[in-house]
């Protein structure tokens, strides 16, 4: 049986659209995430998915995490979904999209798309990010609110990779696992902080 990503990605097909290659294409994908009936846990058990412990910069990922210093944080997500950014020995540095109302983080996903490495959409594909190129350009100001520090020790979970076809369709996912305060809350902070 295909997982939800599979599935998007054949009925697209069946009507001629290609992930990604085109503004309609990457608004059909992202309107017909909102109809996929979607957790984490379903996410953590489709076997088809590709798991890893060896992520890569300019991937999309999703794991489980619990933040270290919870008791001090306003609120966080359990269930992130990151373009990773920077690697370090004990954690790394990822934007959550998660911490976006839908509307920005098309268009963050608009503005990243620029960084790809390639035009194909497939495995091969990832974006060519450092967090000095992001916080230089305006065209990632929404990335403010997102990024956040993660640490290995803190995961619960091996690595999700999402590959670049599937993106677009993950983008809309209800998945973020918000916790202390509601998404709208959030979403609201992260327009202000922007």
């Amino acid at each position: 049986m295909a997982d939800i990503f599979t599935s998007t990605l054949e009925k697209a097909a069946k009507q001629n659209i290609v992930p990604a290659k085109t503004l309609d294409a990457r608004e059909w994908f992202r309107e017909e995430s909102k109809t996929i009936r979607a957790t984490p846990n379903k996410i953590l058990s489709e076997k088809s998915l590709h798991f890893t412990n060896s992520p890569f910069i300019g991937r999309m990922y999703m794991f489980t995490y619990d933040p270290k210093t919870k008791e001090d944080l306003p609120y966080y997500d359990t269930f992130p979904m990151i373009f990773m950014i920077e690697k370090y020995s004990d954690g790394f540095l990822g934007i959550n999209l998660h911490y976006l109302p839908h509307i920005l983080r098309a268009k963050l996903m608009d503005a990243l798309y620029r960084l790809s490495n390639n035009r194909k959409y497939d495995a091969s594909t990832k974006l060519k990010l450092s967090y000095d190129i992001l916080k230089s350009a305006s065209r990632y100001k929404y990335i403010r609110p997102c990024v956040k520090r993660y640490l290995l020790s803190h995961m619960h979970s091996r690595f999700v990779e999402i590959d670049a076809s599937k993106w677009d369709i993950a983008l809309f996912l209800p998945l973020e696992r918000f916790k202390k305060a509601g998404k709208n809350k959030i979403w609201a902070e992260s327009r202000r902080m922007i």
